[in-house]
């Protein structure tokens, strides 16, 4: 039997496909196989590059078994994620991995590459020639202020998204695993 991506093994224990269609199971352990070892979608996705699978998420069978276990599996809008618990993560494995709802994944998204030379969430408005702090809330530019400097817009930036991620904690807190909302009460930029 292909290894899958040169390294899953599907030991057939469980379901690949019921009616011709892959299980949610299946499907999220391909495309997680996928995001670590496929050199195509790293080259659309490079921040996927150096990610790898533990040696038991290698295994279908166990990663069926896994995945059936956590809490927010199955749930509509959660995704899987790898570095919640461990900022800049690049290992999906059982002791890390967690999901999340859409609002707490996408609230870890900070466009490091994209920010240009201020610190984030600090950028330079010409108009008033002052530095303006924004955040990111569900997607939409939240503006924050203007100031004199960066370092007080990225302060007005920090103490804004560190309230945030409590906020959003404090929301899904029945619906997450436990680990995840300690984190997020933890958290700062």
């Amino acid at each position: 039997m292909k290894p899958i991506y040169g390294v899953g093994v599907n030991d057939k224990k469980y379901p690949a496909y019921v009616n011709g269609k892959p299980t949610k199971e299946y499907d999220l352990w391909r495309h997680m196989l996928q995001r670590c070892y496929c050199q195509k979608y790293h080259t659309k996705k490079p921040t996927y590059v150096g990610c790898s699978v533990s040696e038991k998420f290698k295994h279908y069978s166990f990663f069926y078994e896994w995945v059936n276990q956590q809490i927010g599996f199955g749930v509509d809008g959660f995704h899987l994620d790898k570095d919640i618990l461990i900022p800049n993560n690049k290992l999906y494995s059982e002791d890390v991995c967690v999901f999340v709802p859409h609002e707490i994944n996408t609230f870890f998204n900070d466009c490091d590459n994209a920010r240009g030379e201020f610190p984030i969430g600090v950028n330079f408005h010409k108009a008033s020639g002052k530095f303006r702090a924004l955040c990111s809330v569900n997607g939409k530019q939240q503006h924050l202020g203007l100031f004199s400097t960066a370092k007080e817009a990225f302060t007005a930036y920090k103490q804004f998204k560190e309230a945030l991620s409590k906020e959003i904690a404090k929301k899904w807190q029945p619906q997450i695993d436990n680990r995840v909302y300690a984190a997020m009460m933890l958290w700062g930029v």
